[in-house]
């Protein structure tokens, strides 16, 4: 690591304990070694520090829109992070490799499938780019939610640090068996692994998949954790 990202990772650390109170024990529940593939939730900018604070020395990437690196200051920090710019709204074939590449180095991979921020907390409609990057690379899956950010602004007006929560779930893997992994068939896989994602929440949060009830786990099988 160079000393810019030591220095990086230093600051984000303290900034993360000034701003916020992070419930992170389960945060042990993230395998040390081997590609992973993280999804989570996505409300706003905080989880990457709070994220990048957690997880290291693990090396752990990202994606990200490709208009967030039209801020100067913006695009340098996830530079230093290492995310992967994407283009919304098109198939981005150079940012699947670089997401590719990345697991095949053994990097945790984060993705939030809901595509943009939400501010509020709730879980928004997910998007399946996850699944053919879950289907090329074979890699596991972990979901991992966070509630508790969205109030930062609201707590900073007030000088109060924000509680901060992370939970995690169990690992999968995405196994479609026979069937011919087409649109319909994505769009149910993706519902699946969001149905993951929103069992980790409090109901507040849960969103579009609030009816948990309806969940399905046609697609899913569980992938052993690695140490």
């Amino acid at each position: 690591m160079t000393i810019s990202g030591r220095l990086l990772d230093l600051t984000t650390c303290a900034v993360v304990r000034l701003l916020c109170r992070v419930d992170a024990e389960q945060i042990d529940r993230v395998p040390m070694r081997g590609p992973l593939i993280l999804i989570t939730n996505h409300v706003n900018m905080l989880e990457i520090p709070v994220l990048q604070s957690r997880l290291r020395p693990r090396p752990i990437t990202g994606v990200a829109k490709a208009e967030a690196w039209n801020n100067r200051v913006v695009g340098w920090l996830l530079d230093q992070w290492g995310a992967i710019p994407v283009r919304r709204g098109e198939s981005d074939m150079g940012a699947l490799r670089r997401s590719l590449d990345a697991l095949r180095q053994g990097h945790i991979l984060a993705i939030a499938p809901e595509g943009t921020r939400s501010r509020h907390g709730r879980l928004q409609q997910g998007r399946p780019g996850v699944v053919t990057i879950a289907l090329r690379s074979g890699a596991p899956i972990l979901p991992l939610a966070f509630h508790g950010g969205e109030k930062l602004r609201e707590n900073l007006k007030r000088l109060r640090r924000t509680p901060f929560h992370i939970a995690v779930g169990e690992p999968f893997r995405i196994d479609p068996g026979s069937q011919r992994v087409d649109r319909e068939i994505r769009r149910r896989i993706t519902n699946e692994i969001m149905y993951r994602l929103a069992a980790l929440l409090p109901p507040a949060y849960r969103g579009v998949y609030a009816d948990l009830e309806n969940a399905t786990e046609s697609f899913l099988r569980p992938a052993p954790s690695s140490a």
